[in-house]
C-alpha cells in the first residue's frame, strides 16, 4: 500500500494516483504492474504541471469504483483518497471548470449508491465552495440518499434548507425540484409527517399560476392531493394556505381529484354537518386515502369551533357550540379545553351565562382578508397607544405646572 508523505502541495494527488494504480494492477504481477503504475504517475505529473485539473480528476476517478468496492481499503483511507480528489475543485481556474469537476465526482459517487452510501454522502457534503455548485452537489446527495436507502444521513440537513436556498440564490424552478426531492425522501419516514407536509407545501407554493407554469403545473396534481390528505390527517394542523395555491386550485374541476379538493374546502371553510354529508356520499374515497372517519370528526369539530370563534363577536353561546359540533351540553367545556390545549383558542368560560368569551383564535385560512383585518386591528392598537401617551404627557404637564405654582406660593 502507498504511504502519503505530504512534502509538497501536489504530492498527495500523485500518491493517490500511485495508490489506486497499484490496487488496480495488483493481480497482474510486477512485470506488468510497475510499468502501468509508472505510466499513470507520469500522466498525473503532466496534468499537474499543465494545470489540467479536469483531466486530473478524470484520471483519479477512473479507479474510484474499484476503491469503493474493495474490502482491502478501509473507509478512513477511502475517505482520504476521495477528499484529495475533491480538493481539485478548489484548484479549478474557472467556475465552469470547477462545476465540471464536481459533476464528474458526483457522477462517480452516484454510480451504485448502495455501496457505502454514508461515506458517499459525507464526501459530497461541502464539495463545492461556489453557491451554484453547492446546489448541484446537494441535489446529487439527495439522489444518493434515496437510491442508497441512507435517508437518515441527510435528513438532519433538511432543517437548514431555507438558509441553503437563500445562500445559493437558486431560482424558482430549482427550488421546486429541491423541495420535491426532499418531500419524496420524507414521505416514507416514520414520525415525519409534519415535515413531509411542510415540504409538499413549499413545493406547491413554487407554482405561481404564471404562463411559464402552465405545462408543469399538471405534474403537481399527485403532490397537491398528498398535501390535502396530510393536512386532513394531521391532528395538530388547523391552518393552511392550500386553497390559495394554483397547484391545488386546479383540482377543483379535475374529474379524478375534484372530490379531494371539495374535502379540503369543507375543512377550511365549512362545519361538521357539511363533512358528515360528504362522508355519507363518499365513504369509499376517504378509506382509499387512509382517512379515519372518527378522526376526521374530531378535527372537524375543532375546525367548527374555530369557525364559530371567527363569526361571533367575542362571545359564543353554549347552544351554538352544541349545534355546530353535534354534542351535548356536558361536552362543551371538554372541547373548549381540547382547543386551548392545542393552542388554537384562548378564551374564558362563563358557566353562569353559558357563554365562551374568546380573546384569540387560529384562522383556518390566513389570506388577504385576514391580513386586512390584522392591519385594521394594529391601526386601532396604534391609535389607542398614541392616545394613552398623549394623556400621560398632558397629565405630566398639568402636574408639573401645579408643583410650580405650589413652589411660588411657598416662597
Amino acid at each position: 500500500m502507498a504511504t502519503i508523505v505530504n512534502t509538497t502541495e501536489e504530492e498527495p494527488m500523485l500518491a493517490v494516483v500511485r495508490f489506486t494504480a497499484e490496487l488496480a494492477w495488483a493481480d497482474a504481477g510486477p512485470e506488468v504492474a510497475e510499468p502501468e503504475v509508472a505510466r499513470l504517475c507520469l500522466e498525473a505529473q503532466e496534468h499537474i504541471l499543465a494545470g489540467r485539473w479536469v483531466d486530473m480528476a478524470s484520471l483519479m476517478l477512473a479507479s474510484a469504483d474499484l476503491l469503493l468496492k474493495s474490502s482491502r481499503v478501509p473507509d478512513k483511507d477511502l475517505e482520504c483518497v476521495l477528499s484529495v480528489i475533491c480538493s481539485l475543485v478548489a484548484k479549478a481556474g474557472s467556475e465552469a471548470e470547477a462545476l465540471q469537476i464536481a459533476e464528474n465526482i458526483c457522477s462517480k459517487l452516484n454510480h451504485q449508491p448502495n455501496d457505502k452510501p454514508a461515506l458517499r454522502l459525507k464526501v459530497l457534503y461541502n464539495l463545492v465552495p461556489s453557491p451554484h455548485g453547492k446546489a448541484f452537489v446537494y441535489k446529487k446527495a439527495l439522489e444518493v440518499a434515496t437510491a442508497g436507502k441512507a435517508a437518515e444521513y441527510i435528513i438532519p440537513s433538511f432543517k437548514n434548507i431555507d438558509s441553503f436556498v437563500s445562500d445559493w440564490g437558486i431560482g424558482n424552478l430549482e427550488q421546486r425540484e429541491l423541495f420535491l426531492a426532499v418531500a419524496r425522501i420524507l414521505k416514507d419516514q416514520k414520525g415525519m409527517s409534519k415535515e413531509y407536509a411542510n415540504f409538499l407545501n413549499k413545493y406547491l407554493a413554487t407554482f405561481k399560476g404564471s404562463e411559464e407554469d402552465t405545462d408543469a403545473i399538471g405534474a403537481a396534481k399527485e403532490e397537491a392531493v398528498a398535501a390535502i390528505i396530510e393536512f386532513v390527517k394531521s391532528s395538530n394542523l388547523f391552518q393552511c394556505d392550500l386553497l390559495n395555491m394554483p397547484a391545488v386550485a386546479q383540482l377543483e374541476k379535475d374529474e379524478k381529484y375534484g372530490l379531494v379538493y371539495e374535502l379540503l374546502k369543507i375543512f377550511l371553510t365549512q362545519r361538521l354537518d357539511s363533512y358528515l354529508d360528504f362522508q355519507t356520499a363518499n365513504s369509499t374515497l376517504l378509506k382509499d386515502h387512509g382517512l379515519v372517519h372518527e378522526e376526521c370528526i374530531t378535527k372537524m369539530r375543532l375546525m367548527s369551533l374555530l369557525d364559530l370563534s371567527s363569526r361571533w363577536s367575542g362571545e359564543i353561546l353554549y347552544s351554538a357550540i352544541m349545534d355546530a359540533l353535534k354534542i351535548n351540553e356536558d361536552e362543551v367545556e371538554c372541547w373548549i379545553v381540547k382547543a386551548i390545549a392545542l393552542k388554537i383558542l384562548d378564551c374564558k368560560v362563563d358557566q353562569l351565562n353559558q357563554t365562551v368569551i374568546v380573546s384569540r383564535h387560529t384562522e383556518r385560512i390566513f389570506g388577504m382578508p385576514q391580513w386586512q383585518a390584522l392591519r385594521t386591528k394594529l391601526g386601532v392598537w396604534r391609535g389607542n397607544i398614541a392616545s394613552a401617551i398623549s394623556t400621560i404627557q398632558t397629565n405630566k404637564i398639568t402636574e408639573d405646572g401645579t408643583q410650580g405654582m405650589q413652589g411660588l406660593m411657598i416662597r
